[in-house]
């Protein structure tokens, strides 16, 4: 059997449904870079559920978050997937029906190329990686359509950093898309989101581990990550919610009132301990580079962008736009789903998840939006 034969094999395989859940990559060639470089060979790394119809007319692609992976929804094994609300049988994305695909963004951890990867030397890009955008991410993903034989997304959707990808899939790809759906950001990344995101650059960068980003073989900077991981996360929740769950508690026999005094000894509020579980939990899965790489391409997030403005830039799309916004939402505020409304054709409604979470509730309180997202966009 030919190498050739092989690959059809799994080709065959995954659009028949028969690697549900399971990471795969494929090589999708040389990339010129949107600011200039490029990368010799991409690979990107996805997953796949439900099966390929014969004209390709059922294929949706689920765009992950800033730190998101392609685990979107159960598959052979029992992980659960992250929009597991959203995706599967029976689901407002019904796999029995639709072929689910989630890839990981150019320059993340998750199987993709990103600063870990090794160069056409074998070496790790580290520092060397080149500035990627969330539209060179969306030129190779087109690329890995086309391996799949995919010409037309029934919809691409996402929340957060995923929403900026499928924006931009409506924008680049106008022929290439049916339904847009995006959920919990803008049109482009306001000055408080960059000057956000810039702290949490700092943060690694400055650790003395990060090393300008050629750690690898040595000890990661995870003091700096997860100290970018705790910014981060304030702006993931409401303040209400952090009061509500935490309030002024002490951690236990932690409570700063009461533990004995010194710089080691301080004790701890009930939300100093929750930041920094979430920065621990974030360091044990995620590179420190992806992460910088990553909220770098966020940090360049404007669908405008070269483009003549918002409207010019989405008014070729053939796309039918679902928006929804988050009320609770403190990092992408519901006023800027609402200006990417107004700049779109026709009279397109924003629709409100109602959760006291943050921004964050576009994960968590997904299935609020099933029914209006079977009425709109999933109808086959």
């Amino acid at each position: 059997m030919t190498i050739v034969d092989r690959q059809q094999i799994q080709d065959d395989s995954i659009r028949e449904g028969l690697l549900e859940g399971v990471l795969r990559t494929v090589a999708v060639g040389a990339l010129q870079l949107e600011a200039g470089g490029a990368l010799p060979e991409v690979e990107l790394a996805y997953e796949t559920w439900g099966t390929l119809n014969a004209d390709a007319s059922n294929a949706v692609l689920i765009q992950h978050a800033l730190t998101g992976d392609t685990h979107v929804a159960r598959g052979q094994g029992d992980e659960p997937g992250w929009w597991d609300a959203l995706v599967g049988p029976g689901k407002p994305v019904d796999t029995d029906k639709y072929f689910v695909v989630s890839a990981n963004m150019l320059g993340g951890c998750y199987g993709s190329t990103g600063p870990a990867s090794p160069d056409p030397q074998g070496t790790p890009w580290g520092s060397r990686f080149p500035f990627v955008t969330i539209r060179d991410s969306v030129r190779a993903e087109a690329r890995l359509a086309d391996r799949l034989g995919i010409r037309r997304w029934h919809a691409v959707v996402g929340g957060s950093m995923g929403g900026a990808r499928a924006l931009e899939w409506a924008a680049t790809y106008p022929d290439r898309v049916a339904h847009c759906v995006v959920v919990a950001i803008g049109a482009y990344s306001t000055a408080e989101q960059i000057a956000l995101a810039q702290a949490q650059l700092l943060a690694i960068r400055q650790d003395p581990a990060y090393r300008d980003g050629d750690y690898y073989g040595g000890p990661a900077p995870e003091a700096g990550l997860g100290l970018a991981r705790r910014i981060a996360h304030i702006s993931y929740r409401s303040e209400a919610e952090l009061n509500f769950r935490f309030g002024r508690r002490g951690q236990g026999a932690e409570n700063p009132l009461e533990a004995p005094r010194g710089a080691a000894a301080r004790g701890r509020y009930q939300v100093e301990s929750y930041l920094d579980h979430q920065a621990a939990k974030l360091v044990r899965r995620f590179d420190a580079n992806s992460y910088v790489a990553l909220t770098e391409a966020l940090m360049s997030h404007d669908v405008g962008r070269g483009r003549g403005g918002v409207a010019r830039a989405l008014a070729a799309s053939k796309a039918e736009f679902f928006l929804a916004s988050v009320n609770s939402d403190r990092l992408y505020f519901p006023a800027q789903s609402d200006e990417l409304a107004r700049a779109l054709p026709g009279e397109v409604p924003v629709h409100a998840i109602d959760a006291q979470i943050g921004h964050d509730g576009f994960l968590t309180e997904i299935g609020q939006l099933g029914g209006e997202l079977r009425r709109r966009v999933f109808t086959l």
